[in-house]
């Protein structure tokens, strides 16, 4: 008993399509024994493919259809930059004439087991590596920090660069201190890259005379002046329960 009238009729169609073969040949071996019989349903009177629930692709299901499993891959982080490809190459050139690079890469070879090699590294670098906030991945360290996995520098050049990048750049409008410290955490990471950041902000020329002190004294309330007299309209502003502000707002509240 089915609800869908093209069933009745598949036993003598000479050319099914893929799923209409499945059902015929699900359906040949009853024939003969068996009656197919129509009842309309009450709210689709001749139910159709599109008129029902899909059914689940499992084996046991007459129209399945057997579909080769992907392997499954574990991304670990998402990188997405503009920077050319020459810029990676004086990166990976220069892991080869800095210590801490150097260890780290040696014990990438060495399995992580040799462990005078990360006594034989600096502070900051062996309290990333003890916590496992380093990444090796193409010939590129990269350091998590919370959600973020951003690329190490350690050449002078290749630090200038990025933060000329993201300061002096026109689409990089001389930012804050703050927001720049925000955008770097999602690019690059050194030991001292937070210091370097608000001290290359600091010494920025066209910042400081944009930003230049004017000696003026800041801005006060001015005091209402009590009325004299009753009926008289007096303005009050007032503002109470401020929240807390949040790491990324920057609101001179």
């Amino acid at each position: 008993m089915t609800d869908c009238n093209a069933v009745r009729s598949l036993l003598n169609k000479k050319t099914p399509n893929r799923h209409m073969l499945i059902w015929k040949m699900a359906i040949q071996e009853y024939r003969g024994n068996r009656t197919i019989v129509h009842k309309a349903g009450k709210i689709y009177k001749n139910a159709d493919g599109l008129g029902r629930w899909e059914l689940d692709n499992t084996p046991y299901k007459p129209a399945y259809v057997a579909f080769e499993a992907e392997p499954q891959i574990t991304i670990e982080g998402i990188n997405i930059t503009d920077i050319g490809t020459e810029f990676f190459e004086e990166v990976r050139e220069s892991y080869k004439k800095e210590k801490n690079c150097h260890i780290f890469t040696s014990l990438i070879d060495k399995d992580c087991k040799d462990t005078s090699l990360v006594d034989s590294m600096d502070e900051v670098w062996k309290r990333s590596y003890s916590e496992g906030r380093f990444n090796f991945f193409d010939g590129i360290i990269y350091h998590r920090n919370k959600h973020s996995c951003v690329m190490k520098l350690c050449r002078i050049l290749l630090i200038n660069t990025i933060l000329h990048e993201f300061h002096d750049r026109i689409y990089s409008g001389h930012l804050s201190k703050d927001r720049k410290l925000e955008k770097m955490k999602s690019c690059s990471w050194w030991p001292s890259y937070r210091k370097e950041t608000i001290e290359y902000c600091q010494t920025c020329d066209r910042c400081q005379k944009a930003n230049r002190s004017t000696g003026k004294k800041a801005g006060l309330m001015i005091h209402i002046k009590e009325p004299k007299s009753p009926c008289k309209v007096v303005h009050l502003e007032r503002v109470t329960a401020l929240p807390p502000s949040v790491d990324k707002s920057y609101n001179s509240c």
